[in-house]
């Protein structure tokens, strides 16, 4: 029985699966994201009248580069494509709608984006955890990173001969 609860808690401690888990929070989290920036999309004409607009663009304009760019920050995150870059937006965006959303509390927030209490938070906090840890050896970054090091080596040990 010794053996069986050693093998569950000493070996599972050696032998973690950090990249398995960050593709699962990958894919997880830009699913979510992008279940929201659909939802924005198939009420884009509730959410234009009460969305300001910003840098001098109109509230349409403004709430279509917001979802071009959620959109394209999901797509980045699930296929851990300049991962660190593609989460700083959201992150962004997150901060204010944990700060402005969940302090007006109005209906049409409410009935859009279905933001509970902690649910920008949460995104945050992954987000904050791509930017420390990366995306992993399960994503292209890594392929790309990988490709492009194993052409400096080779180009390195061709000028060394």
């Amino acid at each position: 029985m010794t053996g069986f609860f050693k093998n569950l808690f000493l070996y599972s401690a050696g032998h973690t699966y950090s990249n398995l888990s960050r593709l699962f929070l990958r894919l997880f989290t830009g699913i979510m994201f992008l279940q929201l920036c659909i939802r924005q999309m198939l009420n884009f004409d509730q959410i234009v009248p009460t969305f300001n607009g910003f840098m001098g663009l109109s509230p349409e304009a403004s709430m279509t580069v917001l979802v071009v760019i959620e959109l394209l920050c999901a797509v980045c995150i699930m296929l851990g494509l300049l991962t660190r870059l593609a989460v700083l937006f959201p992150l962004g965006l997150m901060l204010i709608a944990e700060r402005v959303f969940m302090s007006s509390q109005s209906a049409v927030t409410d009935q859009l984006f279905n933001f509970v209490p902690g649910y920008p938070v949460m995104f945050i906090g992954i987000f904050v955890y791509f930017l420390l840890a990366g995306p992993g050896k399960i994503s292209l970054d890594y392929i790309i990173a990988a490709h492009f090091t194993e052409n400096a080596t080779d180009e390195k040990v061709l000028d060394n001969a």
